[in-house]
């Protein structure tokens, strides 16, 4: 690990959780549109239809929050409980087989401090109502249903005081993404018409043109005509867990670290409860590289011209039997190569692994195969950049991307005293980079177009042909990761070559290996 790298990884960290979420010239939110983050609106949805309760379990008599013993009880969740268990036993077995002398547990007296499972049966926390995302740019996973929509919960004490001068409220680190599709099947609205995509998008469109807050943007958005009109129980696809399993403060011994804990849970109509499931191309690793039949199965797919060009556009979809069910992905990372990162030893590279997987020749032949097959490539034009997107289209990888700690969303803290998205920054540049692309793809949802999937690598957004991010620190601002050009042409990696800095900027390379780095001021 380049520690060097690491230490700055740790400084913009904190750095980027202190910034507020850009606004363009027209005082237009980036989420306009694609995300409801009010903190008041929320605060209303949470005691309403859209609270953890009525969304889990509509059934319930009580209409009370849904305390995490009530969640967790629920016959739904026996298989997440289960789960979850299993994996913290394994991650506390594997750390005492590869670090004896390290101790583990919960507390500040232990050297790896793990998330205190008692919290799961706590009645004085539960699952708050923290963002409400539109993904419409995931239909290209089932189209008829016009991508998914997510609620997202934040695990929160309910008793505690409040933290700090700012009085902001004692969240934990998990977050529950409750994700629904789109529209449901045979799904119509209330005056029994078919639902369409277009109306979908035309519903959250209209919404992001609101300047309402709390109540009565909450009204607006459960309206008849409202976009949160059409999302019931009903439409519930999967949920997805995301937890800190355990940090290490940074001390003599160690650098700063935090594992999260990353989770999928798809829901099984027949049995009615949440059956544990491989996450979304986070390619198995240790599997791939310890059976030789496996590795060489998975080679011959992903080499595939046609599977290439969706690994390349980022819409690839990794069959279930390449997949992990749960991973753990550590943070900060660095910009060096690293075992950390999904891909690592997979790919011929800077990390100097013997024997991978894909060797350079490999990787070349199938961008030679994919020019040959009239494949358009956009991001991949090297071996760095094909390891690159492998890493960052797993869910650990995309979560190890310019996130805050291993979160995207951590979610709007309305419990605060003095409720606001710029002192708690509800998202991660990651993700306020990434709302034009969606933008894009949800306006033309509405317009009738065929949309385009595609997106960028995870550490620079797409951009569409739009202008509202320039000079920010989500494409090319301080801050922003960027690829140190060399004076020989020659030298420079293709898959890289728009990553550049600002005017007043430069590239301050974190890896010599790879030449990746952030943009700061010049220096002399």
């Amino acid at each position: 690990m380049n520690h060097r790298a690491l230490r700055f990884s740790v400084l913009i960290l904190f750095v980027l959780c202190g910034a507020a979420p850009l606004r363009a010239a027209q005082n237009a939110a980036l989420e306009r549109g694609t995300a409801i983050i009010d903190p008041f609106a929320l605060r209303e949805l949470d005691h309403g239809r859209f609270g953890l309760a009525r969304i889990l379990a509509p059934t319930r008599s009580a209409d009370t929050p849904l305390t995490n013993p009530e969640l967790f009880a629920l016959p739904s969740m026996a298989p997440v409980t289960k789960a979850l268990d299993a994996d913290f036993d394994r991650y506390v077995t594997m750390h005492k087989a590869s670090l004896p002398n390290e101790t583990i547990g919960v507390g500040s007296s232990f050297d790896f401090q793990l998330f205190d499972r008692a919290l799961f049966d706590s009645p004085d926390a539960r699952f708050v109502l923290s963002g409400i995302i539109n993904r419409m740019d995931r239909a290209y996973v089932s189209q008829p249903n016009c991508g998914e929509m997510r609620l997202i919960y934040r695990m929160t004490r309910t008793s505690a005081p409040a933290i700090g001068e700012l009085d902001v409220s004692p969240r934990l680190p998990m977050t529950l993404n409750v994700v629904l599709k789109a529209k449901a099947d045979h799904a119509v609205d209330a005056n029994g018409v078919a639902i369409t995509c277009a109306e979908i998008a035309r519903r959250w469109l209209s919404a992001g043109e609101l300047t309402s807050t709390g109540a009565e943007l909450a009204a607006s958005l459960t309206a008849k005509d409202g976009p949160l009109d059409l999302i019931t129980p009903d439409n519930i696809d999967r949920i997805e867990t995301n937890l800190q399993i355990a940090h290490v403060p940074k001390s003599e011994a160690h650098e700063f670290r935090t594992d999260y804990l990353m989770k999928v849970f798809d829901y099984d109509a027949k049995s009615a409860t949440f059956e544990e499931s491989p996450l979304e191309d986070q390619v198995d690793r240790a599997r791939l590289l310890s059976d030789e039949k496996l590795g060489a199965e998975f080679k011959a797919w992903l080499l595939d011209p046609d599977h290439f060009g969706e690994l390349d556009r980022g819409t690839v979809l990794i069959p279930d039997k390449f997949l992990a069910k749960s991973v753990i992905a550590p943070t900060p990372i660095g910009f060096a190569p690293s075992d950390r990162q999904p891909a690592f030893g997979l790919v011929a590279g800077e990390d100097g692994t013997n024997n991978p997987l894909f060797s350079e020749s490999d990787v070349v032949s199938a961008l030679e195969k994919a020019a040959e097959r009239g494949v358009r490539l956009q991001n991949i034009s090297s071996v760095a950049g094909f390891e690159r997107r492998l890493n960052d289209v797993s869910c650990g990888g995309c979560h190890q991307t310019r996130g805050i700690g291993g979160f995207h969303f951590p979610g709007v803290d309305w419990m605060a005293a003095n409720p606001s998205n710029t002192i708690v920054v509800p998202a991660s540049p990651h993700f306020f980079g990434d709302q034009v692309r969606r933008r894009d793809v949800v306006t033309a949802f509405r317009d009738g177009k065929d949309p385009d999937f595609s997106h960028g690598f995870a550490s620079r957004p797409q951009l569409r042909g739009s202008t509202e991010l320039a000079g920010t620190q989500y494409e090319d601002g301080w801050g922003a990761h960027c690829y140190a050009q060399s004076s020989n042409a020659a030298e420079n990696d293709k898959s890289f070559s728009s990553w550049g800095c600002a005017e007043g900027l430069s590239c301050q390379v974190m890896s010599e290996a790879t030449r990746m780095g952030m943009c700061f001021i010049k220096t002399r």
